[in-house]
């Protein structure tokens, strides 16, 4: 009997046993399992499009129910009004309390009445019971112009406003969740320009201790409490929104031009690259939404009255958390609020560059029916899963895009939509099965425990610890820093990671205690990210003419990996030594058939006549000379996104090129008035989607250097014919532009091509007839 007893406990337990791994075999499938093209089973319903959606506001529970999501995939609500009102971006400091920047007097009329004030609030956020959902705030700072951009650093945080360049650091110093200490981290004299749309994001820590941003010619560095700026010649991408991924690399999109994600081929700091459609924009364009979108400045599908195209991509992120399915890890997600849906981007590692292809076919990763989802920002946060920023509001264009009598100001006006504001919902995606990750207490730990994070599985760990490690400069861990760099076992990590291993050797970079040494040793390494990274890190010995480096680095000249060869061609070029220049011929010559290399090539053939061309300075006076810089800054920190880097347009045609045939718009005033007033319709007999906005909130200064700009660079390229006595009538003052001002200053209607040409004629046929009468 008891041997019975025995036999059934084990025949039981078997069975048990076989049971358990069935379901964790069934879940590990599940978890990673690939939404890539072709898959159709990974929603349980099919797309269908709404076409009387949901326009009076929801309750944050009942909007819930809108959104369509991949099989095991939920939303939560982490916070929503009255707690938060229209927020664009958060940040979470190294204790995981979280920080939201709202925008309070955005679009509260339709005529965007009072959004100059200094209203808006950065509200301070936690969640004391560790239950998910915030349930504790109080105002961090108040009083604020539509705070745009932030960053935890230790115990303080940065903040840029709008209409500004300037940082200052906010601290808390009585712990009462209100900020009660202010201070000028980084100063600028000059006054932001451009549409409260078009001006700076960002603010993004990067792997090489470079803190990033879109729209401006910089990036920071955080030395000594204080932001170091560095010049990046050629521009940084993108609009709203930045991001990295584990290896550094940049992520921009630029809603103007419809391009959803660009810049991630190479960084910023090298130059932008033209390369051959790392994307199919015919179809990675596309998008797939599950309502009517009428609200929209962009082209609509005739058949479901939905969006075409991404219009107003923004918020980007690289997911790195740990806390959602395995196969979603590096995977691009971007916000889409007009068709009110984020995407999701396989992110694909070719031989020869990086491209993305949407994990769905012809539909999204997440939707929604509510006609007042409007998501704008999206983040790995410290538990490892997806967060989700949503305004929550009925209009998301400004109003400059949203003028009476536009199809979008009608819409507007007759579904009510202006009436809805002041609300705002943070959002958690969850997977079924998966918990949420530890509250982090990074600002509260020694920092040889701090080293630990360097090899977290969630990027927001790895991220957070090295910043913290670099700003208390505590150098105590540069030994086990130098272990793990190596891939050493150390006392405190067994077999570190690939990734710990690169955060360890920009950690030590960042506390200045790499040595020569074990930057030799890592560029011998087996992993290819690692001799990649060691090239990168060593530019300032390149830039010293270090002999033992420079000869090392000759020696990488035909690494195997094209990413390392990369690195080398960059790093050497930009070293401006003999050396390098002779690694970069061999590497042009010796590697004809890789595309990104041959792009490079050319990029930076473009930039040696960028640096000829701007010898021709030097025939302006001063003050002239000034102005065609800034025009230069502001035409690559706000045309390109629609008129192509030198004019030349873009592929997607979204708005007309600079360089056309037709002369008359580099040589009248014409270009005055449509930067002035805008210019709507067709031009030059062709059709572009997207309408040209007034600029004329600028000031006088601020149209004329970028009118000169465009006459002395763009057309001097493009008309090679035109007088050699050119500059004496290229350089336009602003005394011209007020005078145009002045005459049409009750004018609100864009400008018609039409108009313009047609004044153009006129224009000439009267200098002709008073040089007639001259004559006589």
């Amino acid at each position: 009997m008891k041997r019975f007893h025995i036999w059934i406990g084990f025949f039981v337990l078997s069975i048990l046993t076989l049971i358990c791994f069935y379901i964790s075999l069934v879940r590990d499938i599940a978890l990673n399992k690939v939404g890539t093209e072709g898959e159709g089973k990974a929603f349980e319903f099919s797309r269908m499009v709404s076409q009387n959606p949901t326009i009076n506001p929801l309750p944050p529970d009942k909007s819930l129910q809108s959104f369509r999501l991949p099989m095991g995939y939920h939303l939560e609500i982490v916070a929503s009004e009255p707690m938060i009102s229209e927020p664009v971006a958060i940040a979470w400091d190294g204790n995981g309390r979280m920080f939201v920047a709202q925008l309070e007097t955005y679009m509260q009329t339709i005529d965007a009445k009072g959004q100059n004030e200094a209203k808006s609030r950065i509200m301070l956020l936690e969640d004391t019971d560790n239950d998910g959902r915030m349930d504790k705030s109080s105002v961090f700072i108040d009083k604020l112009l539509s705070p745009r951009m932030l960053l935890c650093v230790g115990h303080e945080l940065l903040v840029n406003e709008t209409n500004t360049f300037d940082i200052h650091a906010y601290k808390d110093t009585n712990q009462d969740g209100k900020a009660d200490q202010k201070r000028l981290v980084y100063k600028s004299d000059e006054k932001a320009y451009g549409n409260i749309e078009h001006q700076r994001s960002g603010l993004d820590w990067n792997l090489d201790n470079w803190i990033y941003l879109t729209n401006d010619l910089v990036r920071f560095k955080y030395v000594n409490g204080q932001l170091q700026v560095d010049s990046l010649i050629y521009g940084n991408d993108g609009q709203w929104g930045i991001t990295h991924d584990n290896y550094g690399r940049l992520f921009y999109s630029r809603a103007g031009s419809n391009i959803p994600v660009s810049g991630f081929n190479i960084n910023p700091e090298y130059g932008q690259l033209d390369f051959s459609d790392p994307l199919n924009d015919s179809v990675f364009n596309q998008v797939w939404p599950i309502i009517k979108t009428p609200d929209a400045n962009a082209p609509i599908q005739p058949d479901d009255s939905t969006i075409q195209v991404f219009t107003s991509s923004c918020g980007q992120s690289i997911f790195r958390g740990d806390r959602l399915p395995n196969n979603m890890s590096g995977d691009y997600l971007v916000a889409e609020p007009v068709g009110r849906l984020i995407r999701r981007a396989k992110v694909i590692k070719e031989d020869e560059n990086i491209s993305l292809i949407n994990a769905y076919e012809k539909d999204e990763f997440i939707t929604s029916s509510d006609m007042n989802f409007r998501p704008v920002n999206t983040y790995t946060g410290p538990d490892g899963c997806l967060y989700i920023v949503d305004m929550y509001r009925g209009v998301i264009q400004e109003s400059t895009w949203a003028q009476p009598g536009s199809p979008v100001y009608n819409q507007i006006k007759v579904k009510n939509l202006d009436r809805n504001i002041n609300r705002g919902r943070i959002y958690r995606l969850v997977y079924d099965g998966l918990s949420r990750g530890l509250k982090p207490q990074i600002l509260n730990e020694p920092t040889s425990k701090l080293v630990n994070y360097l090899d977290h599985p969630n990027g927001w760990w790895r991220d957070n610890a090295q910043k913290e490690i670099i700003i208390r400069g505590d150098k105590s861990v540069v030994p086990v820093l130098n272990q793990i760099s190596q891939g050493q076992k150390g006392p405190l990590l067994n077999a570190p990671s690939i990734l710990a291993r690169i955060h360890a050797l920009w950690t030590l970079q960042g506390l200045d205690a790499l040595t020569k040494n074990i930057l030799l040793k890592v560029m011998d390494d087996d992993e290819v990210q690692v001799r990649k990274a060691a090239i990168w890190i060593s530019e300032p010995y390149i830039k010293k003419g270090d002999k033992e480096i420079i000869e090392k680095l000759v020696k990488m000249r035909d690494d195997k990996s094209y990413e390392v060869r990369v690195q080398l061609l960059l790093s050497m070029y930009y070293g401006n030594n003999v050396e390098g220049h002779e690694v970069v011929k061999y590497l042009f010559l010796n590697n004809s058939d890789n595309k990104m290399i041959m792009a490079i090539q050319k990029m930076m053939a473009s930039n040696e006549e960028k640096r000829k061309y701007g010898s021709k300075l030097v025939s302006l006076d001063e003050a002239d000379r000034k102005m065609v810089l800034k025009g230069a800054s502001i035409f690559n920190s706000n045309c390109v996104n629609c008129h192509g880097p030198e004019g030349q347009g873009l592929s997607n045609k979204v708005a007309p090129p600079l360089i056309a045939k037709n002369k008359l718009l580099v040589k009248t005033d014409g270009v005055i008035k449509i930067l002035l007033h805008g210019l709507k319709g067709e031009v030059d007999g062709s059709f572009y989607p997207v309408q040209m906005p007034p600029m004329g909130a600028n000031d006088d200064y601020w149209i004329a250097s970028v009118l000169n700009y465009v006459r002395f660079d763009l057309s001097m390229k493009s008309y090679p014919d035109m007088p050699k006595n050119i500059l004496s009538w290229v350089i336009v003052q602003p005394q011209q532009i007020e005078k145009i001002r002045s005459q049409f200053k009750g004018r609100k209607e864009p400008w018609t091509w039409s108009e313009i040409e047609f004044g153009m004629h006129e224009n000439r046929k009267n200098v002709m007839k008073t040089q007639t009468q001259n004559k006589k």
